[in-house]
């Protein structure tokens, strides 16, 4: 069985995204910055709204570094997250480098465990994926890696997206660009977990991107349609 993630920001998106079939909801603020940490307020409305799993960014800013301070907050932040009926997280720093910044990013795992994360698309970022991928794969209580195989998204990433299937299908979330014709071939490749956003949205009557449950129920369609799935 495949599953489907939607970014949400609203209780609305989080009933939409239900309504469509997703399986899984990222909550976030700031869609347009990459993604930050909503306020908990936030997740505890959409847990209200929703039954679906839900895993909450924790990202103070952004670019994918962090400091000792921002990632004390983040601990903090992440704590009243659970609290709230958060189901899982995503985050993943890099260092000045541009490698990642395992010490940092085992810090936060360790502070929500043992709850399960993803490591999000700050590794199509790292200066070198492959050694990023290798860092990350061992980390305590990871089961995905957010990834559209570049920064540029999935349309350029391909080839590297289907690369990392061979080798860790298990934790590929594919997503960032994600279009319609790039699911067969990923489900193909062993790839069963994807992740949409601006793909699944529509403007709404305050002008806003809303989610909209009969898009979500075209890409559910879509994934379940698959060739190998």
């Amino acid at each position: 069985m495949s599953l489907l993630e939607v970014i949400t920001q609203t209780e609305a998106d989080a009933e939409a995204a239900e309504a469509g079939g997703a399986d899984r909801i990222e909550v976030v603020a700031d869609v347009r910055a990459g993604g930050l940490s909503p306020d908990p307020r936030t997740v505890e409305g959409m847990r209200r709204a929703t039954s679906l799993p839900m895993r909450v960014m924790l990202r103070a800013k952004t670019g994918f570094r962090t400091t000792g301070p921002e990632l004390d907050r983040l601990r903090r932040v992440a704590g009243e997250h659970a609290e709230a009926g958060a189901d899982g997280f995503v985050f993943g720093f890099l260092d000045a480098s541009g490698a990642v910044d395992v010490p940092a990013t085992t810090k936060l795992a360790d502070a929500v465990a043992p709850l399960p994360w993803t490591f999000h698309r700050a590794v199509d970022n790292a200066a070198c994926p492959d050694t990023a991928w290798t860092a990350i794969a061992g980390l305590p209580g990871l089961d995905a890696v957010l990834s559209a195989g570049s920064a540029r998204g999935v349309e350029a990433g391909m080839e590297a997206l289907l690369r990392r299937a061979a080798s860790h299908a298990s934790l590929v979330l594919a997503g960032g660009g994600l279009r319609r014709k790039h699911v067969a071939v990923l489900v193909a490749a062993g790839v069963d977990a994807f992740h949409v956003g601006a793909a699944v949205r529509r403007p709404g009557a305050s002008g806003a991107n809303m989610v909209d449950a009969a898009l979500v129920r075209g890409w559910r369609t879509l994934v379940d349609a698959s060739p190998y799935v």
